[in-house]
């Protein structure tokens, strides 16, 4: 008897020590585990950081060259086309609608790049630029030759402001692209606004105006032919704009003539 009473304590001292030593080790096991994810979470906080870090970089280094390469060259094209307009009123003549076109476009390119390069720098939002300057982007398109109209369907409404920007640069390029290549031609822009969406369609009747989103023009060859415009990144960029904000962008000839950019973005009303 008094041996079978100890055989059982005995027992029932292992199977306590085996639960006991069982439950430290799934504790130090569990530990060791909590010691891991947060090595891995302290280790993706770092890359995170790291890739944050270089953006800035990144943004800043872009910022200086943008600041370096165009500041300068657009202050210049401003001062000049001041000057001139300055000395023609100064002699008693007429002040060419293209020359004002040129000093009121320039000065807005400096506005719209000092915007763009506080972006880079501190990552604000470019609020500056949208269809509220709609008006002065025609204004400008008609004094350098080119017949606009504007067209709006639907109840105008804010939007939220990467598509109202991004609308406004779509027929801004669009305008661009027609004065470049037949400033004579007439473009018509339409706006519509629908429940969920914004429809931006700009055409114009010019012949292989805007087919190529931009041109560097013509370089001759050896053999004195002039090859086709190379071409450019305007189309590119509307297309990157419109996909980056889940939108459509169809661009293409007319079938009377002419071409056509149309594009559908997002336009739910911002929260």
């Amino acid at each position: 008897m008094r041996m079978d009473r100890r055989l059982r304590r005995l027992y029932g001292a292992g199977w306590l020590i085996s639960a006991g030593v069982t439950l430290v080790a799934f504790r130090m096991w569990h530990l060791h585990l909590r010691e891991v994810e947060q090595r891995a979470e302290e280790a993706e906080r770092t890359r995170e950081e790291v890739a944050r870090r270089r953006a800035v970089e990144e943004r800043l280094r872009i910022a200086r060259e943008l600041h370096d390469s165009l500041t300068h060259s657009i202050s210049v094209i401003r001062v000049q086309s001041g000057v001139a307009a300055h000395l023609a009123r100064k002699r008693g003549e007429e002040v060419p609608p293209a020359l004002l076109a040129i000093t009121e476009a320039s000065a807005d390119a400096a506005r719209e790049l000092r915007a763009t390069l506080s972006v880079l720098r501190n990552g604000d939002a470019d609020g500056g630029t949208g269809l509220g300057r709609l008006a002065g982007l025609i204004s400008r398109a008609r004094a350098a030759g080119l017949t606009a109209t504007v067209t709006v369907a639907g109840t105008e409404r804010p939007l939220p402001p990467e598509v109202d920007q991004a609308a406004y640069r779509i027929v801004q390029e669009a305008l661009t692209n027609v004065s470049r290549h037949a400033g004579s031609a007439c473009a018509s822009v339409r706006l519509r606004y629908g429940p969920d969406t914004l429809t931006v369609q700009v055409d114009n009747d010019a012949p292989g105006a805007g087919d190529d989103g931009d041109s560097s023009g013509p370089v001759g060859t050896e053999d004195g032919r002039e090859p086709a415009p190379a071409r450019g990144l305007g189309l590119i960029g509307m297309r990157e704009r419109v996909a980056a904000l889940g939108g459509r962008l169809d661009a293409g000839p007319r079938e009377q003539g002419g071409f056509r950019v149309r594009a559908e973005l997002p336009a739910q009303a911002p929260a």
